[in-house]
């Protein structure tokens, strides 16, 4: 009998099959072509130096400026071919600016009043349409790429890592965070820097830059600043706010909603109050995290949706175009972490929501190279998932993640964090291991292949070049740490080599840490 129950333990539970994805169609650039004549362009202005460069520099500056203040003036369609324009003067500029980097912060406020011209268009859309989705897209999310590349290429000095948004007005109690005054029931949405914090940014048909969302709380008599947001491994809770800027954050954008909505005239004090409530909530009953992602049952949430059932109670729907994920693959992998529900609210997508305004972001310019290329890996990993590339995990490891889940599983009955947590699966959490200890692999030799690629040409590799590198890193890698050849993978640092049932599968995430004794602990990372 106790051999067939230890034989049972290796036996995996049958899995149903992967559910249809949310019907859309992904976004795809498709325009190689474009991205080789934008490098192209970046050797020609190096060879000219800053001097040959920045008259043309300031010439297309000074063009962009005029497209985006006539995009400002009126209202303006989606449509527009004034927009074409701007996003093909705004990529144009890139290269140049890159090899003349004291023009970059008149780049960075070109771009940064780009967004706001946008988003106070957006205001008039049809957010429900995908050719409105699709600009607001190319805009923002390939304005701040176009931006970064520039960054990327330049010496250090020259970017400051806090760029101002719109000072939206609020009457809510405020704080200090980061450099800014942060209101009562702000939104921040960040990026974590674990290799699943990367999935869930580019896990979209709109793949984004950002993997968590929180709400901010300011006590009105100390002013003290907490915020509430959902932990995979312990569910809503709130945190103080070093604990918050303690975890790993790669970026950090704060949104406000906007104070001229008008449930917001009526009642200034709207984000507040959804704030206040929140918090009681979070304290006044455990609320298990959502593998599910389904915004619509907050009896769990997930930590997009606890911001959203925040200002819902208060006629606030955010989210006003939701998130779809339809690539089958994709699909299959999520729904092996427990994702059901593939029309949700993803974090990326909130600063498209025209009802809130960016106040600021934040980037650690150390990590951004590594932020990029954690991006590429993941596109690269997404595209062989498309392809049938499963998300397996060692069986033989089976029984132990049991053993595990079972120990958690007592743990949470009595109100305590256990290794694997609520809603994720024994097998779940070994897919985890797996998908990180891929990505790591890849990710090493990537890196191995920029440098090579940086010693050759001079500069480091875009993201379109950091995107081919990871194709060949893939196509080379073998299940089991191995590439093609037979050779075995370089070394994992210590941070990967550490095994641990601790996940780091979804919105908030973990990743293992050796300890001075060599063992590992759980550190969470958003």
């Amino acid at each position: 009998m106790a051999c067939a129950a230890g034989a049972l333990m290796f036996v995996p539970w049958p899995e149903p099959a992967p559910p249809a994805g949310a019907g859309g169609r992904p976004f795809i650039w498709n325009q190689d072509q474009r991205w080789q004549a934008l490098e192209v362009a970046f050797q020609r202005a190096r060879e000219s130096g800053c001097a040959g460069s920045r008259p043309r520099a300031e010439a297309m500056l000074g063009h962009a400026r005029g497209l985006v203040a006539g995009a400002a003036a009126g209202r303006v369609g989606p449509e527009s071919v004034v927009f074409d324009e701007i996003e093909r003067t705004t990529f144009e500029l890139g290269p140049i600016v890159a090899a003349c980097p004291e023009t970059i912060p008149e780049y960075v406020r070109l771009v940064t009043r780009m967004r706001s011209a946008v988003k106070r268009q957006s205001r008039h859309w049809d957010m429900r349409l995908a050719a409105t989705r699709t600009r607001m897209y190319r805009l923002l999310y390939g304005g701040r790429s176009a931006l970064e590349e520039a960054v990327l290429q330049a010496p250090p000095g020259f970017f400051p890592p806090l760029v101002p948004g719109d000072d939206e007005p609020s009457v809510t109690p405020s704080a200090e965070v980061l450099g800014v005054t942060v209101h009562s029931g702000d939104i921040l949405v960040s990026r974590g820097g674990v290799p699943t914090s990367a999935l869930i940014a580019r896990g979209n048909d709109f793949p984004g830059n950002f993997s968590h969302v929180a709400l901010v709380h300011i006590d009105e008599r100390s002013h003290e600043a907490s915020v509430i947001e959902a932990h995979i491994e312990r569910g809503v809770a709130v945190s103080s706010l070093p604990s918050y800027l303690k975890d790993v954050k790669l970026r950090v954008m704060v949104l406000r909603l906007r104070s001229d909505l008008p449930k917001m005239t009526a009642d200034p004090m709207l984000p507040h109050r959804a704030a206040v409530a929140a918090l009681a909530e979070t304290r006044r009953r455990h609320i298990p995290y959502d593998f599910a992602m389904d915004f619509a049952d907050h009896s769990k949430l997930f930590c997009s949706e606890v911001v959203s059932a925040a200002y819902e109670p208060f006629g606030v729907t955010l989210w006003m175009g939701l998130s779809r994920i339809s690539s089958p693959g994709l699909v299959a992998w999520l729904s092996r972490f427990g994702v059901r529900h593939f029309e949700t609210q993803e974090p990326s997508d909130l600063e498209y929501d025209p009802q809130l305004t960016v106040v600021a972001e934040w980037r650690d310019l150390q990590t951004l190279y590594s932020d990029h290329i954690d991006n590429a890996v993941v596109d690269a990993m997404l595209e062989g998932a498309e392809q049938g590339d499963a998300l397996g995990y060692p069986w033989l490891l089976l029984p132990l993640a049991r053993a595990v889940k079972a120990y958690s599983s007592l743990l949470n009955a009595v109100g305590l964090v256990g290794p694997v947590p609520e809603g994720l699966s024994a097998a779940g959490a070994l897919r985890n291991r797996q998908f990180s200890r891929m990505h790591a692999a890849i990710k090493q030799r990537v890196v191995l292949l920029a440098s090579k690629f940086e010693r050759v040409h001079g500069y480091r590799p875009p993201y379109w070049d950091l995107v081919d590198l990871a194709r060949r890193a893939r196509a080379a890698f073998r299940p089991g740490g191995r590439f093609a050849g037979g050779r075995s993978a370089a070394r994992l640092p210590a941070t990967e080599r550490a095994w641990t049932l601790c996940p780091n599968t979804s919105r908030t995430t973990a990743s293992a840490w050796p300890t001075s004794s060599g063992g590992a602990r759980c550190a969470r990372a958003r």
